[in-house]
């Protein structure tokens, strides 16, 4: 059985790649996230999932990327084609949540998937990926709703100020797309993309995870 690393630092990925059964352990990938002049913002989650898992792969010894599989994702919240990345403080918080309330945004969140390419001579690789968007759509927000939201702690370190699976979930009014996915990891999109890498989810071969 093949060795899964999942190239993130995120206890909500790490607990939802749980879910499917999957043994892994996890390396942080440290890349520039920076975005780039004019990059859509569909390319840029699917490049940064790339990196992220290119990068650990490629910090492997060949023997262990024989043995090894890299799964990478990132998630970004976007309105009106812009990334809406983490706040830096209170007032950035109210900015970006006061963007969002009452209307209708996007999650984008993309999946690499990285393992060796048999057909090709060391160091070469084959990356898979997936890329999910889903609709998510906010009540109306008031300026002091948004202060007591900033002081639970919870929008400090999420993208778009908000975590649906946490207190910022009473905001969303309707979801139209992949819950998983705006938590950070989709997880049907997930299981196809290791599977076709030969590694199945538990559904289909019996994998406990102890994670």
């Amino acid at each position: 059985m093949k060795q899964l690393i999942l190239a993130s630092q995120s206890p909500r990925r790490k607990s939802l790649l749980a879910q499917l059964g999957y043994q892994f352990i996890t390396l942080p990938a440290n890349i520039d996230e920076s975005v780039y002049c004019n990059e859509k913002p569909q390319d840029y989650v699917v490049r940064l999932a790339k990196e992220k898992a290119q990068t650990i792969f490629l910090a492997l010894t060949a023997e262990q990327q024989d043995q090894t599989i890299v799964l990478g994702s990132d998630t970004s919240v976007v309105i009106d084609g812009e990334i809406l990345g983490k706040p830096i403080d209170e007032a950035e918080c109210i900015t970006t949540l006061m963007r969002l309330e009452n209307k209708q945004h996007q999650v984008l969140t993309a999946i690499a998937v990285i393992s060796q390419d048999h057909k090709k001579p060391k160091q070469h690789f084959n990356a898979i990926t997936k890329l999910v968007e889903t609709q998510v759509h906010f009540k109306p927000l008031t300026v002091d709703e948004i202060k007591r939201y900033w002081n639970t702690g919870e929008p400090c370190d999420k993208a778009g100020s908000y975590a649906i699976q946490g207190i910022g979930g009473q905001f969303v009014t309707t979801i139209n797309g992949s819950y998983s996915a705006v938590v950070g990891l989709p997880l049907y999109e997930t299981a196809q993309l290791l599977a076709q890498v030969a590694l199945p989810s538990s559904i289909n071969k019996g994998l406990i995870s102890n994670e």
